[in-house]
This record gives C-alpha cells, structure tokens and sequence, in this order.
C-alpha cells in the first residue's frame, strides 16, 4: 500500500479550527436556537468571545439574520442567562421551618450551574432577570421568604442582594478558569501566607498576629462560601426581627 492509498490520519480537533468552521447545515433561526449557539460559545471559548457575529457563523448564517429575532447583545445576554437560570431546580415548596436552608440550598444549585458555563456570572451584574425562568426564582425565593415571616420591604432587598452575592463569588470562581487547580490555588494561599507574617509587625501587628486564619480554610471556596450565607441569611433574619 502507498501512501497515497493510507486511509486518512486521525487527528484531534484543532481548536483554531473549530473557532473559524461553520457547520455543514444552517441551523433554524430562533430567539431559543441562537440563545443555545451563544451559551455554546460562551462555554467553549468564554463571555469576551460572544457577539452577534460569532453567533451567526456559528450557526451558519450572517449577523444581520439574527437581528430579525434579537435586538442587540444586550438582549442576546438576557436571552442566555434566562436559558442557564431554567438549569436551575428549586428546592421544593417553600418550608417555614427551613426558610433558610432552603436558600442555601438554592445558592449551592446556583454556584453549580454557573460554574458550568465559564464567565457567564459576569453577565448577570447589572442585568434584572425578567424572563419567565427568572421570575419563577424570584417569586418562589419571595414565597419562602414570607414564610419565613419576612417583611416585604426586607424580602424586596434579599431578593437583590442574595443573588448577587452568589454571582460575585461565582464570577470571581471563574476569573481563575479551568487551568487552576487546586494545588496551585493551595501554594498561592501558603505564600500570602508567609508574606503576611515576614511584614514588619510594628507596622502591620494585626495582619501578622491573623497570618494564618487569614489564608486557612478551603481552597475550593466551600467554606468561604457557607460563611457568607450564614452571614447574609442571619442577618436578614435579625433585620426581620428588628422590623417586627
């Protein structure tokens, strides 16, 4: 056998290539089908990576085909953080006695589902979501809330800081990407940690005197995680009583 009668070489998926090739077929054009296309771009290559033309050649067609369903980039990111929200499941009908477990359950289901997908928490500051999928969440987060024994004006100021706070520590999870692991995060930690306590101490005595608790705990973020949701929902909670 020749060479030129070898049956083709197998080779890996170049991702230069992968970026720049359209697929064989056109895809339907949809608000639903595009929002799917730009959630896939943001999870192969990231939110900076996301605009109506990357859209359009990943689906086949050209950018101005797009506009005949979604108006802007803005409207484009509604559309794919309402589709990543509907990944969300809600724990259950809302509980008195476990209001705030419940919330807490919902924050962990929340970090999961955008740690999927990149940098997509960086989308969501700034943006209130209105869409079905949205407003679900919102509207069962007030129904557990006023069971409770939340008032509405506290309730109406939980709802906008504890997604937030949830976001943030998921955006700032994705500024370290996949590359980062676990052993490089711990080495970091132990060099602040020595950094910290070689500062002069008469200049900085509390810095140095809290060395090690301020670089101890978990690495992946889980315990610095549950500390700021006992913090926001204990809080909450006591701002309720005040209320009363």
């Amino acid at each position: 056998m020749t060479a030129s009668e070898l049956p083709p070489l197998p080779r890996l998926p170049s991702r230069e290539e992968a970026r720049g090739r359209r697929p064989a077929r056109k895809r339907a054009l949809s608000r639903e089908a595009i929002a799917a296309a730009a959630l896939a771009i943001v999870d192969r290559e990231g939110l900076d990576a996301l605009t109506m033309r990357t859209v359009a050649r990943y689906m086949g067609t050209g950018a101005a085909s797009l506009y005949a369903h979604v108006a802007s980039k803005d409207e484009l990111l509604e559309l794919v953080i309402e589709q990543v929200i509907g990944e969300i499941e809600l724990p259950g009908e809302p509980d008195p006695e476990r209001w705030q477990e419940q919330l807490k359950e919902l924050a962990r289901t929340i970090r999961t589902v955008f740690s999927r997908h990149r940098d997509l928490a960086r989308a969501s500051f700034a943006r209130i979501p209105l869409g079905e999928n949205g407003l679900r969440g919102t509207d069962w987060m007030i129904a557990v809330m006023r069971a409770g024994g939340l008032p509405d004006q506290v309730i109406a100021y939980a709802c906008d800081l504890f997604p937030l706070y949830v976001t943030a520590v998921c955006y700032e999870e994705s500024l370290y990407g996949a590359e980062t692991s676990t052993e490089d995060i711990a080495q970091f930690f132990d060099g602040m940690r020595h950094y910290f306590a070689s500062l002069p101490p008469d200049r900085f005595p509390n810095v140095v005197s809290l060395a090690g608790p301020l670089t101890a705990g978990d690495f992946e973020g889980d315990d610095r995680f549950e500390f700021g949701l006992d913090v926001l929902l204990r809080g909450v909670a006591a701002m309720a009583n005040q209320a009363r």
